[in-house]
């Protein structure tokens, strides 16, 4: 009998066991499930990456500003010289070398095309979400505000890669079909073979890119600040135009160093022998402090942003 009612006492403790592990197991289970539910940062990277450039207005703006160039390059062509000292830098050299014509197109395009095309991307990361009403479901799939602030920087980025290889590709392809392609003479004196030339057509592009780093990230924190996404878009090109207008002031000549847009010309560096890497580096490190400080911003804005108001 002992025996027996010790095992009868023992028996509802050992069935509560069972319950109270199969009560954890369905809780851990549920956090695993919600776990693999939440997207990675890679695949929510590809997907930003692939909404952004499948847009028409994206696709438009690229078409854009490739054909700043061809422009340059028919004008060129079709006019029977060009003046020397008319028109932007290395305009009279087109007719000469072919590969002048993506040089001069990223001339050109830094002080309105390129951030105008960047200022429309940046302004668009949050606010085009937020007017769309899909901002709060891409927080619910849960992405995080963070790491969704930090993938639609990332996706500004990429654009501002994607802006300048395009002119300088453009430039680069219309010139060797419209102009003779040889040895470039550098603003050293020195002259390179035009494997030597495209590989440094590559580091204006990258010089840009980096140039327009400053500016997303103003874009990006504008955007935190409203649901129009039009308004966030002009902000930040007027304050690229106004950024550049107080670098020509002479007045304010302690101010300009640090200006954005201060070094966004100094890609002339490139074209030495041999390389003058100081505004690369200056530029790189004055971007990065933008980054930095417009990115807090950012941050501070949209982690205590109401995306149901």
């Amino acid at each position: 009998m002992p025996n027996s009612a010790s095992e009868t006492g023992s028996a509802p403790a050992a069935g509560s066991l069972p319950a109270a592990k199969s009560g954890s197991d369905a809780r851990s289970g549920s956090d695993a499930s919600r776990a693999s539910s939440a997207p990675s940062s890679l695949s929510l990277l590809a997907s930003e990456l692939k909404t952004l450039f499948r847009r028409r207005r994206t696709a438009a703006m690229l078409v854009a500003l490739a054909a700043i160039p061809v422009l340059i390059a028919l004008a060129v062509r079709l006019s029977s010289s060009v003046p020397p000292g008319r028109g932007p830098a290395f305009l009279d050299r087109i007719s000469q070398n072919g590969l002048f014509v993506a040089v001069t197109a990223m001339l050109v395009s830094v002080p309105l095309f390129l951030p105008l095309t960047i200022g429309v991307v940046a302004g668009d990361t949050i606010a085009g979400e937020a007017s769309l009403g899909t901002l709060r479901y891409l927080l619910v799939a849960p992405a995080g505000r963070v790491r969704l602030l930090l993938v639609k920087y990332a996706g500004a980025l990429a654009f501002c890669i994607a802006a300048p290889v395009t002119v300088a590709v453009a430039g680069a392809a219309i010139g060797a079909s419209l102009f003779p392609v040889g040895p470039v003479t550098l603003l050293s004196g020195d002259v390179v073979q035009p494997p030597e030339a495209a590989l440094r057509l590559v580091l204006i592009a990258a010089y840009l890119a980096v140039s327009l780093a400053g500016l997303s990230a103003i874009g990006l924190f504008l955007s935190t600040l409203t649901v129009v996404p039009v308004g966030a878009m002009a902000a930040t090109v007027v304050l690229s135009v106004v950024s550049q207008v107080l670098d020509q002031l002479p007045q304010l000549e302690w101010l300009h160093p640090w200006l954005f847009t201060h070094y966004w010309f100094g890609f002339a560096d490139v074209l030495r022998q041999p390389v003058l890497w100081d505004s690369f580096a200056s530029n790189a490190l004055l971007q990065a402090g933008y980054a930095a400080v417009f990115g807090a911003l950012a941050y501070g804005r949209f982690v205590t942003k109401d995306v149901l108001s």
